[in-house]
């Protein structure tokens, strides 16, 4: 059973900068280990994931008041090797001018180095596990929060509090896994009543999101003088996305959000770069973020470890409390992996190799399946087509179904989302309200008139 007291990917994880990367700037503070385990990650999420989660090739511009040339080129080395095995094309070192990898940047950049990362459709990542999970006899309760549990012998007995009728429900369990993000502490300490020497640091990282900033498919990274690097990536088509940054943070993880200051400082990290400058007028979106980091004693946010931490209370002939400190979405998998070792459960690990819902591409050639989709459904606008395609893979069969018309697949709410889809979010992803469709599911949030939230919760509220 899984207990969310919120929507699935509520927070942190629809918070991130969305990329399956081996994290290029944890070279820098000796990470090898993290760095090699998320390599070796994003190689596997490519493959059962190839819906939403796909190659990427970042341009880092050299400017010599930045790092070195001769350090980057070691670092990228490091990168494309300690790894080992590799889908993606390696680093290359380009000129700007005339390549296109240059579009829009400052014109007194000369030369960059390029190379190969991942993007992911994060919140939808997390739907998808969840998904998963349930096809295979879990529960997911979403909305639910576990309000406190007791360790009597070899059982905990738990008090869940459903927060959309207002009632409590028992239940009794052998294990409870703690993955409570920015809330594992309080979990830990004012829910289950244990102590625990772990710690968590909490830090913000924010996000803005601009009008298409540039020509081109391809992400940049960015260098500042604090020696932070900041992303602009291609985003829904007609955005740029920029961020992060990295500051401590001790208020509520629910009412996080972007400051003035760290807007400037996004628009600013940019500008240093860009031919145009950004503007803090030019976002239309933004979005913050609480990462629970392990507290590993680093001064500098930007420097506490993105490993994570297992902590594993098993009193003999007690129930079984495991708590996880720090991580990152790129290991998740790995994460989940080592719990389940720890836990002894028995059974082969397979989650390395079988798809997640909707990734059965044949041959793993989303082009192709795409293409396809689109053309066995000739009645769909083409950019819809391509988006169902990314958002559900194969399982956009079951949202369109045997329609053969736009009307057939029922009321549109606005940017193509038809009853047919909502319907599926509700009862195959755990939606439950408009947001939880328009921002985490997707974001069709960006694209959709004002008036879809409305029409959508009205409908939702007749289903």
């Amino acid at each position: 059973m899984l207990v969310e007291q919120h929507d699935l990917a509520s927070h942190t994880s629809s918070a991130s900068t969305k990329l399956i990367h081996g994290g290029l700037r944890y070279l820098e503070q000796y990470e090898f280990r993290l760095v090699r385990e998320a390599l070796h990650e994003r190689e596997r999420l490519l493959h059962i994931a190839p819906h939403i989660i796909w190659p990427l090739r970042f341009v880092l511009p050299h400017n010599a008041d930045m790092r070195p040339a001769w350090l980057l080129r070691l670092g990228l080395f490091l990168y494309d090797h300690i790894g080992g095995h590799r889908s993606l094309p390696g680093t290359e070192t380009l000129k700007l001018n005339g390549s296109g990898l240059g579009a829009g940047l400052a014109p007194h950049l000369k030369r960059c180095f390029a190379y190969s990362d991942c993007w992911v459709e994060d919140s939808r990542l997390v739907a998808l596990n969840a998904a998963d999970a349930a096809a295979r006899g879990a529960r997911i309760l979403t909305r639910t929060a576990l309000t406190e549990a007791r360790r009597e012998g070899a059982v905990w007995h738990a008090t869940l509090h459903d927060q959309r009728t207002g009632t409590n429900s028992t239940l009794t369990a052998a294990t409870i896994v703690n993955a409570a993000g920015p809330w594992v502490s309080e979990v830990l300490g004012g829910r289950l009543g244990m102590a625990s020497q772990r710690r968590t640091r909490l830090v913000k990282g924010s996000h803005i999101v601009v009008k298409r900033h540039y020509r081109g498919e391809h992400a940049y990274i960015l260098q500042n003088p604090d020696r932070r690097v900041v992303f602009a990536i291609p985003y829904e088509r007609r955005y740029t996305l920029i961020g992060t940054t990295d500051l401590p943070y001790d208020g509520d993880p629910t009412k996080v959000a972007i400051t003035e200051d760290e807007t400037r400082y996004l628009c600013e990290s940019a500008s240093r770069w860009f031919a145009r400058p950004v503007e803090p007028a030019d976002v239309v979106w933004s979005y913050a973020g609480v990462r629970a980091l392990f507290d590993d004693g680093a001064k500098d946010a930007s420097e506490v470890t993105r490993d994570y931490v297992l902590d594993l209370d098993a009193p003999p002939g007690g129930a079984k409390l495991l708590s996880v400190f720090g991580g990152k979405i790129t290991t998740y998998r790995r994460l989940a992996e080592q719990v389940m070792e720890m836990l002894t459960v028995p059974g082969k690990a397979w989650t390395a190799t079988e798809k997640l819902p909707g990734g059965d591409v044949p041959d793993g050639n989303f082009a192709l399946f795409a293409h396809d989709l689109a053309a066995a459904h000739a009645f769909i606008p083409a950019t819809l087509a391509y988006r169902l395609a990314r958002a559900y893979g194969t399982r956009a069969h079951r949202i369109l179904g045997t329609a053969k018309s736009m009307p057939a697949l029922g009321e549109d709410f606005g940017g193509g989302l038809t009853e047919a889809e909502v319907d599926y979010l509700v009862h195959e992803e755990f939606a439950q309200t408009a947001e939880d469709i328009l921002w985490r599911r997707s974001k069709l949030g960006l694209h959709v008139p004002p008036d879809t939230a409305d029409k959508l919760s009205k409908y939702q509220g007749e289903m």
